[in-house]
């Protein structure tokens, strides 16, 4: 009996002693990225990295008017070269635009047609718009009159006076402003304008420049006109 108590408690001995073997845990998974809402924005440019140019002024051209007229002859009116630059106003006036404005208008007639043309007259300028165009500024007031006396007897007038500055907007509208007008003799002609300075006073919103052209066709007993208009310019 006493050799089997011995060799229970040297097994329960050795079974104390040996180390457990335990599994390691599984890796838990990285949480994947989220994705990010709405476009990436761009990256913003590296240093020394030059702008966007200045303005140059130049602007396109719209294409040729064309007309035919009822006795045969083909009018074309065309413009190239067009330059619209904004300036600073003189007046450095926040309701002021300026610009420096040019181009080249050419004017053809061409064809065979049954009468005999006797020449015409060119056209050519801009036309102005304004968004808001400022009507006036007022300046009202008021003054005040208030007295008060002290104990001691003794009294002060005070006069308050108020100032307001009203200012009357109203709807934009458009001009045509005539740079110059040409007669002419035969099937052609041509206008070509240089840094006509455009000024453009009370406009409290948003400005647009545009050229035009209108060639006049005269004949024996008619009269045809064709009209161009050129891109417009937003300031």
């Amino acid at each position: 009996m006493l050799k089997t108590l011995a060799a229970l408690t040297a097994a329960c001995t050795f079974a104390a002693t040996a180390p457990l073997a335990l599994a390691d845990p599984e890796p838990v998974p990285a949480p994947a990225p989220a994705a990010a809402e709405g476009p990436v924005p761009p990256l913003p440019p590296a240093d020394g990295e030059p702008g966007p140019p200045p303005d140059n002024g130049i602007v396109g051209s719209e294409p040729p008017s064309v007309v035919t007229t009822p006795d045969g002859w083909v009018l074309t009116l065309a413009a190239e070269e067009e330059t619209q630059l904004p300036i600073p106003p003189l007046t450095t006036a926040l309701s002021s635009r300026e610009y420096l404005a040019g181009g080249t208008f050419t004017a053809t007639v061409k064809g065979s047609g049954s009468t005999k043309p006797k020449g015409g007259t060119i056209e050519a300028g801009y036309q102005i718009g304004c968004g808001i165009e400022l009507n006036s500024v007022r300046l009202t007031g008021s003054i005040g009159l208030g007295s008060s006396i002290g104990q001691s007897g003794l009294g002060n007038i005070s006069m308050p006076l108020v100032g307001n500055v009203e200012v009357r907007p109203k709807p934009g509208e458009v001009i045509n402003v005539s740079v110059t007008k040409k007669k002419f003799k035969g099937k052609q002609t041509r206008v070509t304008l240089k840094d006509v300075h455009i000024k453009i006073d009370s406009c409290v919103g948003q400005s647009f420049l545009r050229s035009y052209a209108v060639l006049t066709s005269k004949s024996s007993g008619t009269e045809d006109i064709v009209a161009y208009y050129g891109v417009t310019k937003t300031v």
